[in-house]
């Protein structure tokens, strides 16, 4: 991984998402912190990719590493640490029934997904599919829902949930932007997980070893 990536990119792709992550649009803009909950999705989540392959901490912290090295290292773990609290917090309603579900889909995957040990690219796919579910779900079919204005998506929704309490389902009104900030912010989040330094994998020594005799058979010989 270059050093601009490390030192630069990756620490400001994530504080942007910690900024986006954390702000909610309504009458008036707010920035909220994480949940508690949210910190401990956040910790499975560092547990998960340490895991996969997809977050390989000894390259970032080492002994081999200055010291401003290994404090730059830090910040990157930190600031992954604190994006995915934020990116959960993003992708969970504010309140009520649907509040409770999401944390423990969240929950419940994460574990999961942990204790399955799947390869770095699985748990990449996987993230993609369970923040995208929970945005189309918040911010189209709950937003919906919320909207004492909604169009025909409302209707469609109020039909199929015809016998449902929708006071447990409804959602405080946000500005029509927040669904377009949390869209980006995810994308970033997603993306920034993607570019991580990941641990090499048994696929890519044979590339390596290829590579090493290239190199030592053009300077050997001299």
């Amino acid at each position: 991984m270059s050093i601009a990536r490390e030192a630069f990119y990756l620490p400001l792709l994530f504080l942007t998402v910690v900024l986006l992550g954390g702000m909610r649009i309504f009458d008036r803009v707010v920035l909220l912190p994480p949940s508690l909950f949210a910190l401990v999705l956040a910790l499975l989540l560092l547990g998960v990719l340490v895991r996969c392959g997809a977050l390989a901490p000894a390259l970032l912290m080492n002994a081999g590493r200055p010291a401003v090295a290994n404090l730059n290292g830090f910040v990157v773990v930190l600031t992954v640490f604190l994006a995915g609290a934020q990116a959960f917090s993003l992708a969970t309603p504010d309140a009520g029934l649907p509040n409770l579900l999401f944390s423990v889909f969240f929950l419940v995957l994460l574990l999961n997904t942990l204790a399955a040990s799947p390869d770095r690219v699985r748990v990449l796919r996987s993230l993609m599919v369970i923040f995208g579910s929970a945005f189309i779900l918040k911010f189209i079919v709950l937003a919906a829902l919320s909207d004492p204005e909604g169009g025909r998506l409302r209707r469609v929704l109020l039909a199929l949930l015809e016998g449902v309490t929708l006071g447990t389902l409804t959602q405080p009104v946000a500005h029509p932007a927040a669904g377009y900030v949390a869209f980006f912010t995810l994308i970033m989040f997603l993306t920034g997980l993607a570019l991580l330094p990941k641990r090499a994998s048994s696929s890519d020594l044979p590339a390596l070893s290829a590579r090493e005799i290239a190199i030592e058979l053009r300077t050997g010989g001299s």
